[in-house]
């Protein structure tokens, strides 16, 4: 029986560069598998997901309304696919989460969803929420903080390096939008650790 995992983290814990070789793992077996992401992540361009370290697969973009169960099954028509995985899970309704059960359980295809848990607000996704509540298999991928410490929030930037508190849940952005940070430094609001005072010399 097929089952839907969830992958999940803070920003820049290499989510999509685990998504991408969990693809060609199955592909490298002789087995198809087919990419979903949210068209409103725009960051890699139109149907491709990318990592930060270059790594790059061909995606199917889907909106919001899409039935993610039918455009599945209409596509496992055409070509037998073994393996289902999502980029940007978070962006996920709470409808498609339920597809996406319905995937794994009605056509007995494998679904690997990725994405962050939480917002800049340490406020819970949509998708992400009910990817918690519903996944058979919830798996952490993990990053760290510049402290040294797990980082488990996000901090949103400005341009010129200081912390948002306030604004729309989904900004698209990359690492100079976004930082991962321990709960510590997310409360503290410290996108870098201090650097110790150099004492003054002539």
């Amino acid at each position: 029986m097929a089952k839907l995992y969830f992958y999940y983290s803070a920003m820049n814990a290499g989510k999509s560069s685990t998504l991408i070789q969990s693809s060609h793992n199955y592909r490298e077996r002789g087995m198809n598998t087919l990419v979903l992401k949210p068209q409103i992540d725009t960051l890699a361009g139109e149907n491709q997901v990318a990592s930060r370290i270059g790594l790059e697969a061909a995606a199917v973009s889907f909106s919001h309304i899409e039935n993610l169960l039918e455009l599945t099954r209409r596509l496992h028509e055409e070509s037998r696919r073994h393996c289902l995985l999502i980029d940007e899970a978070q962006f996920l309704t709470k409808k498609q989460v339920q597809q996406l059960g319905e995937v794994a359980d009605q056509l007995d295809i494998p679904v690997l969803a990725y994405g962050l848990r939480t917002d800049f607000q340490g406020n819970l996704f949509e998708g992400s929420q009910y990817l918690l509540a519903w996944a058979d298999a919830l798996v952490e991928i993990k990053t760290i903080c510049h402290c040294g410490r797990k980082a488990t929030m996000v901090l949103r930037l400005d341009g010129k390096g200081n912390v948002i508190r306030d604004g729309e849940q989904i900004k698209i952005g990359g690492n100079d939008v976004y930082l991962s940070v321990c709960r510590k430094h997310f409360r503290e609001g410290l996108p870098t650790r201090k650097q110790p005072e150099l004492p003054f010399s002539d």
